[in-house]
C-alpha cells in the first residue's frame, strides 16, 4: 500500500508557528515538544519521497484585508491577539513550512481549522488518487484533528503519526489523539518508516 495511493500531510509545519522568528515564538507561545517535531519528521519525508510518495504540506494563512491587517475570524482574534499584519501572509516566509521538511510537493492553504475547508485538497487528492494519508502537525487538538476527521467524513483513510504531532501541552495531545482512534489508525514515524 506504501507509497502508492498515499501521501504524507505536514499540518501547518510553518515558520510563523515553530520558527524562533515566527509569530507564534515572537509572542512566547510555542513547546518544546513543538520546536521538535520539524527534526523528529524529517527523516521520514525523506524516506517517503525516496519510496516515490507524495508530499502535502498544509498552510495556515491569514489574508490581509484592505488596510493591511490580517482578516481574523472573532474567536481567533481572542485566542491570539497578537496576529497582526504579515504573520501568515500568502506567500511569506512565515507562511511557509520550515526548511527541515522543504521541499514539499504540494501545499495547499487553509483558513481554518480544517484543510479540507474551502480548499482545494479533496480535488488535489482525487487527482492523485490518494486514498490514504499519514497525518502529522500541528497542533494535534485543532488542525491535525479536524483534518483527520473532515478526510474520514470523505472516506479516505487515515493514520495519525502520534509522535509526529504537539499540541500546547501534552494533556490536550494526548486527549486529541485518544478522540482520534474512532476515526482513524494511531501509528508512530518509526511504524511507518519500518513500512517503508
Amino acid at each position: 500500500m506504501m507509497p502508492a495511493g498515499t501521501a504524507l500531510l505536514l499540518c501547518d509545519l510553518q515558520n510563523d508557528f515553530l520558527h524562533e522568528n515566527g509569530a507564534y515564538h515572537r509572542a512566547g507561545l510555542g513547546t518544546a515538544r513543538m520546536a521538535g517535531l520539524p527534526a523528529r519528521i524529517a527523516p521520514l519525508t525523506k524516506a517517503f519521497r525516496a519510496a516515490g510518495g507524495f508530499v502535502i504540506a498544509t498552510h495556515f494563512t491569514l489574508v490581509p484585508g484592505p488596510d493591511g491587517a490580517p482578516l481574523i475570524a472573532p474567536h481567533l482574534k481572542m485566542l491570539r491577539p497578537f496576529l497582526d499584519a504579515g504573520d501568515f501572509a500568502p506567500n511569506s516566509w512565515g507562511q511557509q513550512t520550515v526548511d527541515e521538511l522543504q521541499p514539499v510537493d504540494f501545499s495547499v492553504e487553509k483558513i481554518a481549522y480544517s484543510a479540507f475547508y474551502m480548499t482545494r485538497l479533496e480535488w488535489l487528492l482525487r487527482k492523485l488518487d490518494i486514498a490514504h494519508l499519514w497525518a502529522c502537525g500541528i497542533v494535534t487538538n485543532g488542525g491535525v484533528a479536524s483534518t483527520i476527521r473532515d478526510a474520514a467524513v470523505r472516506e479516505f483513510g487515515v493514520t495519525l503519526l502520534e509522535d509526529g504531532c504537539a499540541a500546547f501541552d501534552d494533556k490536550t495531545h494526548d486527549i486529541a489523539v485518544a478522540g482520534l482512534k474512532s476515526v482513524c489508525e494511531i501509528s508512530t514515524i518509526e511504524t511507518i518508516m519500518g513500512r517503508l
